[in-house]
């Protein structure tokens, strides 16, 4: 492995690519520190309630932390949320799928249009989020010498200032990301995505250490021991090889092209394979149903709220509201993890149908001259990779569920901290694993170029 590594840092193209990337990571979380010069404090206190784990979910896809108001605060979600619109308006709307189809030129249109949304997006939600998320703070976070509040006049140029500073600061990630794409290796956005999430992992190991107690504590007891540490450790590594699993997980269908006689010569006849991904719907499906999740809970705990604020019948609704907004925002219920799982099955068949063209895939095998042996070209042949689909579907939706769910077991079982918990499943394990092997799989490219072995091969 040493001896590969060496091998990298000698390709001068694959190694100025890497130092490039790095350096683009680094100017991101040099940024990702830097606040808002009208803010005076953070969200921290949000911590431990149902909007805090709300705004803790949002961040890990989001390549920032939406707790600590920064110039980067919305992070790379506005791109992330275009992209997926006009993902879906490709398999809805014509004028998309045509652009879809008009290969690179089409491409070309569609990031352009990306880029507007998210610009539209970013202005949205930073003002949305500055004045009814950080203003509405009841500790006055925002410095009174830039922000307003209460019966006094709002000074609107400090908070347009303020939206154009993180919507900048959105865009300037964007741009990033397609500098990574274009001048460096892997992936920009997700590469992002993954440094957010793994930034967090050397915190989660240092509060994991100094709670621990050099001693056997038992697995059920609220105290970190030595027994607990050899578990979580065997687990982690159980979770990230099932997690590696299904995500090179494939279902091969074997195809083979027609022969054609040119002369004295037969081309053709040969005998391939279709993959189909076990986990087609990627990591999306956990990302649609633990986000869906988390509006009911936060809008029945402001009902709640209000009417507990009442008198006579409403302290009674109030404590039904409450009651209902736990089941549905506390991870460690039974309903909200029953509700979970559902939705993962619902996204997981929805993503599938919008990512997955059966009919589309069958045609362009036809106009290839290949053929699935046993069924006839066009319509049999779509209907037979629909059911294939469907079947495997099931069983990604299933794994998914149970990625999706580890976090919250081990974090109710073993009584450990959710931020050391969230590392043994989640949306951020699934993006962090399928991001590095891109990555790898890149460098690979540039070695297999050179005669070199891969870094996975032996």
């Amino acid at each position: 492995m040493f001896e590969k590594l060496r091998i990298i840092f000698t390709i001068p193209e694959l190694r100025q690519k890497i130092f490039l990337t790095m350096f683009l990571l680094l100017v991101y979380r040099i940024g990702y520190h830097v606040r808002l010069p009208m803010i005076r404090s953070d969200l921290a206190g949000t911590s431990g309630s149902d909007f805090g784990t709300f705004l803790e979910k949002v961040s890990v896809l989001s390549a920032t932390d939406l707790r600590t108001v920064t110039i980067f605060g919305l992070g790379i979600m506005p791109y992330i949320s275009a992209s997926i619109i006009f993902q879906l308006l490709g398999s809805v709307w014509p004028p998309i799928e045509a652009l879809r189809k008009e290969g690179e030129v089409g491409r070309k249109k569609i990031n352009e249009y990306t880029r507007y949304l998210t610009v539209a997006l970013c202005l949205i939600q930073s003002w949305v989020f500055l004045r009814f998320v950080v203003m509405a703070g009841g500790e006055r976070q925002i410095a009174e010498e830039f922000f307003a509040t209460g019966t006094e006049t709002l000074h609107w140029g400090w908070q347009i200032t303020a939206v154009l500073i993180m919507t900048t600061g959105t865009i300037f990630l964007m741009w990033l990301g397609e500098q990574i794409d274009e001048y460096g290796i892997g992936n920009g956005i997700s590469l992002l995505i993954m440094a957010g999430i793994l930034a967090q992992m050397p915190k989660a190991m240092v509060d994991l250490a100094a709670n621990m107690k050099p001693e056997l504590v038992g697995l059920t007891s609220g105290d970190m021991g030595i027994d607990k540490l050899i578990i979580l450790s065997i687990l982690f590594v159980v979770v990230v090889a099932g997690v590696v699993f299904i995500t090179l997980g494939q279902r091969r269908i074997p195809t083979q092209s027609a022969k054609h006689v040119r002369g004295r010569r037969v081309y053709g006849g040969t005998k391939q394979y279709l993959p189909l991904r076990l986990n087609q719907a990627g990591v999306m499906p956990i990302i649609f149903a633990s986000s869906l999740l988390m509006i009911p809970s936060l809008l029945l705990g402001s009902l709640a709220g209000w009417a507990a604020s009442g008198t006579g019948g409403w302290l009674t609704v109030g404590d039904a509201l409450s009651r209902l907004s736990d089941m549905l925002g506390n991870g460690a219920a039974l309903t909200y993890n029953i509700c979970y799982i559902m939705l993962i099955f619902f996204f997981c068949y929805f993503w599938t149908s919008v990512s997955f063209n059966p009919k589309e895939i069958s045609e362009n095998l036809r106009d290839s001259g290949t053929f699935i042996p046993g069924y006839r070209p066009g319509k049999q042949t779509a209907n037979y990779l629909e059911k294939v689909m469907s079947r495997i579907t099931y069983v990604g939706a299933a794994f998914l569920a149970l990625v999706a769910i580890t976090p919250t077991i081990v974090a109710e079982w073993m009584g450990v901290d959710f931020s050391v918990a969230s590392f043994y499943g989640g949306t951020g394990i699934l993006i962090a694993v399928s991001v590095a092997f891109d990555l790898i799989q890149k460098i690979d490219n540039h070695l297999l170029m050179r005669n070199y072995k891969g870094l996975l091969e032996q």
